[in-house]
């Protein structure tokens, strides 16, 4: 059975840590493409097996967190969001540190302290408390735990202290709750930091929540675009967003494809042209037949796609995962030992020790560990779709990382794809009107960009109309064909040539019948592109099926000296092994015979107008024609692994550093809560600056 991709709603996650504990539920239970983000309360799982689901949702609200109902969604109860958890506490912690500025008499009373302090603790119970029980029975402890425990240890000793009036030197309940108090205020940037990480996925959707004018026998309505079906007729007027992916069936426009290809120039659309859904209509009216809805449309896939890029981890944040997931019982731990060695070997006394022990426990966050790499990969993500580069997933950021090589493909990836044809060779005997017809006839069968530009240059030209029983594809060869009255016909590269200009054959029952030049134009920034991988350090490769005279005029002209030509698909891939054993390996390609090269490579890369083959097979997709992109992608791609690489660091170092100081006695807890509160937010800070950061 195929595996499938479940998705739930599940509230109640407050930070990273949650996330985490139900990243690891999952994965202890065998799920593959685990994506849990507690900034969008999204949790996603690949299973073969359904019934397992209820299960499972059973499992996740064990941790303390609720599944919802995605149809019918319902907003957290007030006192459950975690800004408001931390206005009420603030209230109530913001007297308990008065007393230790102004000595007014009311404050210094124990019992007034613990009536302060009670309403605080009982927050810290519910919030922390109820996710650290979860956690610990689950066999996977979080750092609530570490926080419950240390907010609870100084107010279990105050409370004693209070009950049995050993004085002033006994309470800490303002230790208890600024620690708690903190530690929410680090959640509540924390969620907000993270939502800005996720802003990307957030933007393309809300193009989808649009309306749509269907056009009716009678008239017009007006109508939610999630409710537009296959074959709809809708009418979109200037300055309206195109609701779904469809057809023109007439007028002519000029749509805005910025956040689908990045690319800001207006693109001419007319009668057959298709359209996609959230593209802008700036000049024109157009009438559309409507032929991909709700997840079969282009920025459905695409959201789907950045969702699950998600939940592929590169392999640089597995250390940070294996030390999260023994970390909280190495603290508690090392706060034992604290506690144990100030007390008993330097004789510090009880209180002292029971500080330091609490100092490590709160200052220790294994949170920005958790954070260092998602947060990173989500901003790097949204970066470069909002330049038109589809990346599929976080473990290709690593992957292109000290890339050596770039093979492309010519056709359609340095050249434009779009084909002339220079002059078509009849063979003696045979009408050039039947030559035309067949070439058309075959050619409407295939996606390869010289199919497509063979077709729309003999269109409106004489023909005699061929009529085929079947078509086929060869990958790196041609088109062959049967007509209904038995021939057989095969179009393809022409080899052996004597005369190089003839670039393709015609053949009807192995003989051939016409000779075909066509020729195609370099793209204008090819070879800008090629000075700039050079400039990197990297070596372009010319790959190609084309003959090698071809390709010879095309690398001279961009400036590419390793030429590969006459590659058929197993070539290719022979070729991109002896590239990798060399070092890290890039393809870029746009066509079905590229495919296999693209799934062979460290990084394979589709062009916008790629086969669906090559789009499946790639790990990048550029969804424009700049060239620029790949340099684009290149760079987003380094420094965001710069920026994992700079969190990882700073998420160690914190913790390497703040837990002996803590052990030392050199902090109070409470500027430890306070230090470990705002540590991930440096973490998710460092993330965001990816945002606006200089990439070149």
């Amino acid at each position: 059975m195929a595996e499938q991709l479940v998705e739930l709603n599940v509230t109640g996650m407050h930070c990273n840590n949650c996330a985490m504990s139900i990243h690891k539920l999952l994965e202890k239970k065998g799920f593959e493409n685990v994506l849990v983000s507690f900034a969008s309360e999204e949790v996603k799982f690949s299973t073969a097996d359904q019934s397992v689901l209820p299960q499972i949702i059973k499992d996740i609200e064990g941790l303390g967190f609720k599944v919802v109902n995605e149809d019918h969604p319902q907003s957290a109860p007030f006192y459950n969001k975690v800004e408001n958890k931390f206005t009420f506490c603030a209230i109530f912690t913001a007297p308990l540190l008065l007393h230790m500025l102004f000595s007014w008499h009311f404050l210094h009373n124990p019992i007034v302290q613990l009536l302060l302090c009670l309403p605080v603790f009982i927050v810290g119970c519910l919030h922390f408390g109820k996710s650290a029980y979860s956690s610990v029975k689950n066999g996977l402890p979080n750092m609530d735990v570490l926080i419950f425990v240390g907010s609870a240890s100084a107010f279990i000793y105050s409370l004693i202290g209070t009950v049995q009036h050993l004085g002033e030197s006994y309470l800490f309940y303002e230790t208890c709750a600024t620690i708690i108090t903190l530690v929410l205020l680090g959640n509540v940037f924390e969620k907000r930091s993270v939502n800005q990480t996720t802003s990307a996925v957030k933007d393309l959707m809300k193009f989808q929540q649009v309306n749509a004018i269907r056009i009716l026998k009678d008239g017009t309505e007006v109508i939610p675009a999630t409710s537009v079906q296959t074959g709809d007729m809708l009418l979109i007027n200037e300055g309206d967003q195109v609701p779904v992916d469809g057809e023109i069936i007439s007028g002519d426009a000029l749509i805005n494809e910025a956040m689908i290809t990045g690319e800001s120039v207006p693109i001419a659309k007319t009668k057959y042209d298709t359209v996609i859904g959230g593209t802008i209509v700036q000049q024109g009216n157009l009438k559309i037949m409507a032929t991909k809805v709700g997840s079969n449309s282009i920025l459905s896939q695409i959201i789907d796609l950045m969702k699950k890029a998600q939940a592929a981890k590169p392999p640089v944040q597995k250390l940070g995962d294996k030390v999260a997931s023994i970390f909280v019982p190495v603290v508690i731990l090392i706060a034992l030992l604290t506690f144990a060695i100030t007390y008993l070997a330097t004789g510090a006394g009880l209180q002292h020790a029971m500080m330091n022990a609490i100092a490590v426990m709160v200052i220790s966050c294994p949170c920005a560990m958790g954070l260092a790499t998602p947060t990173a990969v989500m901003v790097g993500l949204g970066r470069a779709a909002k330049n038109g580069i589809l990346i599929k997933g976080g473990d290709t950021i690593e992957a292109v990382a000290n890339t050596k090589y770039v093979l492309f493909d010519k056709t359609g990836t340095l050249t434009t794809g779009k084909f002339s044809i220079q002059q078509i060779e009849a063979e003696a005997g045979f009408d050039l009107a039947f030559i035309k017809g067949a070439i058309t006839a075959i050619e409407e069968r295939s996606n390869h960009p010289i199919a497509k530009s063979l077709v729309l240059g003999l269109k409106g030209e004489e023909q005699l109309k061929l009529i085929l029983k079947s078509a086929k594809e060869e990958r790196g060869l041609g088109m062959r064909a049967e007509d209904i009255y038995g021939n057989h016909y095969f179009l393809g590269t022409a080899k052996h040539q004597v005369n190089d200009d003839f670039n393709l054959s015609l053949y009807q029952n192995q003989v051939l019948i016409a000779r075909i030049a066509v020729d195609d134009t370099i793209k204008p920034d090819a070879a800008e592109l090629i000075k700039q991988l050079k400039k990197a350090g990297i070596t372009p490769v010319l790959l190609s099926g084309d003959k090698k005279s071809r390709c010879l005029k095309v690398a001279q002209q961009i400036g590419i000296e390793d030429i590969h030509a006459e590659m058929l698909p197993d070539d290719k891939l022979n070729i991109v092994d002896v590239y990798r054993k060399k070092g890290k390996t890039v393809m870029i390609g746009d066509g079905i015979n590229d495919a296999p090269a693209l799934t062979q490579a460290d990084v394979g890369v589709s062009m916008n107008d790629a086969s669906q083959i090559a789009i499946q097979s790639a790990r990048v997709v550029l969804l424009n024609t700049d060239l620029k992109s790949i340099v684009k992608f290149l760079q987003i791609s380094r420094h965001t692994l710069l920026t994992i690489k700079q969190n990882l660091f700073w998420a160690f170092a914190y913790n390497i550093i703040a837990i002996p100081v803590a052990a030392l006695g050199f902090l109070n807890p409470m500027v430890g809560a306070l230090a470990m509160a705002f540590s991930d937010v440096i973490v998710i800070g460092n993330s965001l600056r990816l945002k606006v950061k200089k990439v070149d």
